[in-house]
């Protein structure tokens, strides 16, 4: 499932095996040379102390309400962010900047970016001065730059391009030929008359009548799985690998009050299904050891 830049920042951070909250999403560390986002940086109570970065292969989940990993050794200080500093030190935002084509021709600016699994950049949308807006893939930029990002000019010029089948005018009509009136006709000889009569009284053979073809039936067009699908089940895969053979140390209900899983209770598949039915997975995650 695609996410847009703003629905993952400014989301609580939770630990599912600790049950805690660690942090607030605050902005995204671009590898600008692989077009991905490689971490997420977190904000917490000891801000102040310097920055903290989780990287997006640890991220479990991105929910409507927070984004999930597995524990608080995930997220890393700067000291132990050695591999980022690059990146940290280019500050690509992508947001903000302007899309300018190869040949010199401002498409606008970047106005949001969509993240698909594995944290790769999957599109960019773009707004220009008019207020026109225009969405374009990565595969058409060429660079993520600080200040500007570059489209490939030729496949900007394929998209713009299309040929206008101009219509080739009417062969003139031919002149109607006179129509010419058959000739009365002529008494037959009395040998072409014999000739005739005896071919009328031959028998009639029936010739067997060729059989249609049957048509081999279509073959059925396999669904394509999305890629959207794809993640969400892996994503759910995630979750119930964690979760089965847990012990429950809080009760988790339903909205209506509906016992979901008891104290003590150790987190089998129906557990989880009901879990599931009632967008209960991230409490049951903190509620187990």
């Amino acid at each position: 499932m695609l996410k847009r830049s703003v629905e993952i920042l400014n989301l609580p951070v939770i630990s599912i095996t600790e049950g805690r909250e660690l942090g607030t999403s605050k902005s995204l560390l671009i590898d600008a040379k692989n077009g991905v986002v490689a971490a997420i940086t977190i904000e917490d109570e000891d801000w102040y102390r310097g920055v903290k970065l989780l990287p997006y292969s640890s991220v479990i989940a991105i929910g409507e309400d927070a984004v999930t990993i597995t524990n608080s050794e995930n997220i890393l200080t700067l000291e132990d962010a050695s591999d980022y500093e690059t990146m940290l030190d280019a500050n690509v935002r992508i947001i903000g900047t302007k899309a300018i084509t190869k040949t010199g021709t401002i498409q606008g600016k970047v106005s949001e970016i969509f993240v698909g699994e594995g944290g790769r950049i999957e599109k960019c949308a773009l707004e220009n001065e008019e207020g026109g807006a225009a969405e374009i893939n990565t595969d058409q930029i060429s660079i993520f730059g600080k200040q500007v990002t570059v489209i490939d000019a030729e496949l900007e010029s394929e998209k713009k391009t299309e040929e206008i089948a101009i219509p080739k005018p009417a062969a003139p009509k031919a002149p109607a030929k006179p129509v010419i009136a058959p000739k009365p006709p002529v008494a037959k000889k009395a040998e072409e008359v014999r000739k005739e009569v005896t071919a009328l009284e031959a028998p009639v053979v029936d010739e067997p009548e060729d059989e249609p073809e049957e048509e081999a039936p279509a073959a059925a067009a396999k669904p394509q799985e999305s890629a959207e699908s794809a993640a969400d089940r892996a994503t759910e895969e995630r979750h119930r690998r964690f979760l089965l053979g847990k012990k429950v140390i809080r009760q988790v209900a339903t909205d209506s009050g509906l016992v979901i899983a008891e104290v003590g209770a150790t987190v089998t598949e129906e557990i989880l299904q009901k879990a599931k039915l009632s967008n209960k997975i991230v409490p049951l995650s903190m509620s187990v050891q």
